[in-house]
């Protein structure tokens, strides 16, 4: 079921570091490929010898290592791999990950990748009890790393209570949630880049969308298993591998081309819609002088809603309907008005003022807004990250929901 997916392992300092052993051997009849990294408390409980018997890689343990550095250094560790996996993830590592430190090769690594990371929570009760370890693993999971365990049972300690790491099985388990491709069997839709409102055959109204937002997420929807049909307007960004993307330049043309698509699971309206286009398209080039070309003649009518036309769909609405509110100030004021007048389930809020360089930028910083029947609306902030990063928490939040709902 892993067959060629890559996991990075790290084992960091804990009596649990003795069932990582048999994680890399789990993991290697799956058919994925383990690359450990062991960390200096690690290596008091597990040998690297033994961690490279299992594993068939070398394991990589000094940050300063001039060998490691030359042939692969610690941002090619971070990015060259599927998923993160620390087991065991004792207290002082989830704290350090928490606050950004990077001390070490482990450390380091967590805080350069852009990959999913899968934490196994081990430690004593009264650790994981604790106030700053509940608010540390808080925070980690808002920000979209997952956790498996920790377990009830007997501690190293003698003692018995919460804080066993999950076991070996379990961990597997939670590697094929994330990597087994959650989306597959799933169709979904997605829109990207600006529309070209046609003034003349020369002219036309658009907007600096660059499609980068758009086209990251399709990426992300299809490398979790996704039937993904890209509708996107005019946009010098790459097609996404496994996609299905269909070009359009109007804001009509693109309505039609998501009234094509359905049915589907899910749509997400990333696109830059223009809002407005001139009421008519005059055949020829508009000179300077004539009267149709002046400003104040250039009339303007409303563009169809895409996102709302399909919150509204009757037999054919996707089961969940996501916005982007692009705003340049009252960001989440706005998104909320936005959200309840859509009639979609979720608005990603994003600010776009000049000052912020996301309109057409490689990063982001988003507000999610959901829909939740009893509590209302719900809000998310999200930290400032690539398009490519928040377009992979999307998609993995759009999975869990939609299993939850299967």
């Amino acid at each position: 079921m892993l067959s060629n997916l890559r996991v990075l392992l790290i084992i960091s300092g804990g009596i649990a570091a003795y069932k990582s052993l048999e994680l890399i051997r789990s993991l290697k009849a799956e058919g994925a490929h383990v690359r450990p990294i062991l960390t200096k408390a690690g290596r008091e409980f597990v040998t690297p010898l033994s961690v490279s018997s299992l594993a068939r890689e070398k394991v990589h343990e000094d940050l300063f290592s001039l060998t490691d550095e030359s042939e692969i250094g610690h941002i090619r560790l971070a990015r060259e791999t599927d998923l993160v996996v620390v087991a065991p993830a004792t207290a002082d590592i989830l704290a350090k990950m928490n606050h950004g430190i990077a001390d070490d090769l482990a450390t380091t690594v967590l805080l350069a990748t852009d990959r999913p990371i899968l934490v196994a929570p081990a430690m004593n009760s009264r650790m994981w009890e604790n106030a700053a370890t509940q608010c540390n693993i808080a925070n980690l999971k808002s920000h979209g790393v997952m956790t498996v365990g920790p377990a009830l049972g007997e501690l190293a300690e003698g003692e018995f209570g919460i804080g066993r790491m999950a076991e070996p099985a379990e961990i597997l388990l939670a590697v094929e949630a994330v990597l087994g491709n959650p989306l597959s069997g799933v169709r979904a839709l997605v829109t990207s880049g600006p529309t070209y409102e046609p003034i003349d055959p020369i002219r036309y109204i658009a907007n600096r969308s660059s499609g980068k937002q758009g086209h990251a997420i399709a990426g992300a929807c299809a490398r979790l298993g996704a039937d993904v049909t890209l509708v996107t307007g005019p946009s010098t960004e790459a097609e996404p591998l496994g996609v299905s993307t269909v070009h359009v330049e109007t804001a009509r043309d693109m309505l039609r081309a998501c009234i094509d698509a359905l049915p589907v699971d899910f749509a997400i309206c990333a696109a830059a819609v223009s809002d407005w286009r001139p009421e008519s398209v005059h055949g020829q080039k508009l000179k300077k002088g004539q009267a149709a070309a002046l400003p104040a003649n250039l009339r303007l009518v409303e563009n169809p809603d895409i996102l709302a036309t399909l919150a509204v769909r009757e037999n054919d609405r996707p089961k969940l309907v996501i916005g982007f509110a692009a705003e340049t100030h009252d960001v989440v004021a706005y998104a909320r008005a936005k959200l309840a007048s859509k009639g979609c389930d979720w608005i990603l809020a994003n600010d776009v003022s000049a000052e912020t360089g996301t309109f057409g930028g490689d990063h982001n910083k988003i507000h999610l807004l959901t829909r939740d029947v009893e509590s209302g609306v719900g809000i998310e902030e999200w930290p400032q990250s690539s398009k490519r990063d928040i377009a992979a928490r999307l998609a993995e939040r759009v999975a869990r929901v939609l299993g939850a709902a299967a």
